[in-house]
């Protein structure tokens, strides 16, 4: 311990020798401190903290009936790009500020100036408080430009919202439009879908083979029900055969009347079923068809009948009333039989265009149900855009007639009587503060720069070498007096520092003070 204390007053008795040096170092840089704090100015912070408060009574009631953005994220996003280069420069452009930039290049460092002074701050946990600050060497500037900013704030939450509300309401109208004409054209396609295969669309095959079934079932009864009738008709033309149309002379009555026929009333009767069918059935229909050729048959055999009756009544006329009768029947059976081959053709057609359409019932299963896909799609996506279109309105309205977000002002926008740190006068002190340390540590510095031997003890450790002894210095009374002076002289120059100084520091504080 003993060895460091007498090391160190080495020291300084070394760097005493390098006192004026200090002194020196100490006025220069006082004189450099002064220069660089007169042209610092001190720079003032205004702040105002205001609240979002978006939890209003209309909120809940219109949550179902009204589409409602989200407006705590609109307010954070709006924090977050208050400080943009738009709002800048309509800072700037203001005058009421006094922000004067009279080339491009002064104008570009005016708003990166004004974008790393303004801050704002959010409470944490999402409160929605958020804290507006600004600093400035004006306070009555850094003042107004937080009242501007914060009247930016409310005004861009609400003029945003609405424009975005609007904005909406049309992009939806435009899609309604689209969607309206992409609607008929899907209706279209699936009406001219049905037309070109009607009787076939919307038809399943269980469908098509019930019907074939049914169809299958009557073709082969009338099948059986003509083979039928043909052995009948075979049965009567092999008895007209063997019968002979003429009686003896002896069985001929002294007045032959003809037999009586029903081939009118069974004429009239067809021609009734005919105007009936037609009053519900086009030409095409097979049962039309098939009763008009059984008239037709009927018709002819009326003529039969009639020539028959014709000639009976003149020479060589058949008299026997068997033959008649069964010339009769036979006309009948005919008649039968090609009523129910016209029948069997039309059915059997029919079961044939059945069995066709069976086949392409799952092509066109799959393309129905394609377009009818593509319809509901395009249905559901129009109708859900109107559904939304009258939400969008309403929450247009809902916009322009209150505020789904009240701005309140927790703190009103004020500026600090003090400057904020570092000021003026800090900057002075601290300049003090480091011209004494810096003619201290310059005077030091020197004295390790050029160091000396101060006794014997240092001498050995330099040397390696053992020390005999040493020499005292004795001063004469002139050299005590010069010695005295120096000393007086230092002390002097350093008080005059040291007061100069104080009242440096004196004068920038009460320099400072605020209008």
């Amino acid at each position: 311990m003993n060895e460091l204390v007498r090391q160190a007053r080495n020291k300084l008795l070394a760097a005493w020798q390098y006192r004026w040096v200090g002194v020196a170092v100490a006025w220069v840089l006082a004189v450099v401190s002064v220069v660089a704090v007169a042209f610092a100015k001190d720079r003032y912070q205004a702040v105002t903290v205001i609240h979002v408060d978006t939890q209003t009574v209309l909120k809940p009631l219109m949550r179902e009936l009204a589409a409602q953005p989200d407006i705590d994220q609109q307010v954070r996003m709006l924090a977050r790009t208050l400080i943009s280069r738009p709002t800048i420069e309509s800072l700037l452009a203001s005058k009421e500020y006094g922000f004067q930039a009279r080339t491009p290049e002064e104008k570009e460092r005016l708003i990166n100036d004004l974008v790393g002074a303004i801050k704002v701050q959010g409470q944490p946990g999402g409160a929605n408080v958020y804290s507006l600050f600004y600093r400035d060497t004006d306070a009555k500037r850094a003042k107004a430009v937080i009242e501007g900013l914060l009247s930016l704030f409310v005004k861009s939450s609400t003029g945003n919202k609405r424009q975005d509300s609007h904005q909406a309401v049309t992009f939806i109208n435009e899609q309604i439009a689209e969607y309206e004409k992409k609607l008929a054209e899907a209706e279209g396609r699936l009406k001219d879908f049905k037309v070109k295969h009607f009787g076939v669309s919307g038809a399943t095959q269980q469908d098509f083979f019930a019907r074939m079934a049914a169809l299958s079932d009557e073709v082969s009864k009338l099948r059986l029900d003509l083979g039928a009738a043909q052995r009948s008709r075979d049965a009567l033309r092999s008895s007209l055969a063997s019968e002979s149309p003429q009686l003896p002379l002896e069985a001929l009555p002294s007045r032959q009347q003809p037999p009586a026929s029903d081939l009118e009333v069974r004429l009239e009767q067809q021609r009734r079923n005919l105007d009936d069918l037609l009053r519900r059935f086009t030409d095409a229909h097979p049962d039309v068809m098939a009763t008009r050729m059984a008239v037709a048959e009927l018709e002819r055999r009326k003529r039969e009948e009639d020539e028959t009756r014709r000639r009976a009544t003149g020479p060589g006329a058949a008299t026997n009333p068997v033959y008649q009768q069964l010339r009769v029947q036979m006309a009948n059976a005919e008649a039968q039989v090609a009523s129910l081959s016209s029948q069997l053709a039309a059915q059997q057609s029919r079961l044939d265009l059945v069995r066709s359409q069976a086949g392409k019932v799952p092509q066109i299963e799959a393309e129905l149900a394609q377009l009818n896909r593509d319809y509901e799609v395009v249905r559901l996506a129009y109708q859900r855009l109107v559904e939304r279109r009258e939400s969008a309105s309403l929450g247009a309205k809902l916009d322009e007639s209150s505020q789904l977000a009240d701005f309140r002002i927790v703190e009103p926008p004020s500026v600090a009587p003090r400057p904020v740190f570092p000021s003026r006068v800090v900057l002075a002190l601290i300049a003090l503060l480091l011209s004494v340390l810096a003619g201290a540590a310059a005077a030091v510095a020197l004295a390790f720069a050029f160091p000396t031997v101060a006794d014997e003890q240092e001498l050995m450790q330099l040397t390696k070498r053992p020390v005999l002894g040493g020499v005292s210095v004795s001063l004469d009374p002139a050299a005590t007096q010069l010695q005295r002076w120096q000393r007086i002289q230092f002390t002097g120059t350093s008080g005059i520092f040291l007061v100069s100084a104080v009242l440096w520091v004196i004068w920038v504080f009460i320099s400072s003070k605020p209008s």
